[in-house]
């Protein structure tokens, strides 16, 4: 028999959910990458904060299937690159949608990318304030 959530196209909680730090973004993650240069990371984090607002109007915008695909991928992979695991998280989980599951869970979705972006977003802010 095939579960309520396998019918409604619902995808599962990623594996890493498991894993999730406790801050929106994990700046030990960054630093890895920026190599610890306080104006990369500014640079970094404002851009992903200026792409994640484009990604989101993208998945609103969304036509197709592969056009909410698209951009749910972009945001995973732009939030993933700065440690926004919650933010990459809940676009991955937006990314599995598709047909009847998407027309059923995509207000749902959005409105989860939103609040992990909006939390990212402030997060930023005050770790640039501090800088």
């Amino acid at each position: 028999m095939v579960s309520e959530r396998a019918a409604r196209s619902e995808p599962a909680e990623p594996a890493q959910a498991l894993d999730i730090p406790t801050q929106p973004v994990d700046l030990t993650h960054l630093a890895r990458y920026t190599l610890g240069e306080h104006a990369l990371e500014r640079e970094v984090l404002e851009l992903f904060c200026t792409q994640s607002v484009l990604y989101l109007e993208q998945l609103r915008a969304a036509m197709s299937d592969k056009a909410w695909r698209d951009a749910a991928h972009s945001l995973k992979g732009s939030a993933s690159a700065i440690g926004a695991w919650r933010a990459a998280q809940a676009a991955e989980r937006a990314e599995a949608l598709k047909g009847d599951g998407l027309t059923q869970f995509r207000a749902a979705r959005i409105a989860e990318i939103e609040a992990s972006l909006n939390e990212a977003e402030a997060y930023i802010a005050s770790v640039l304030r501090a800088r």
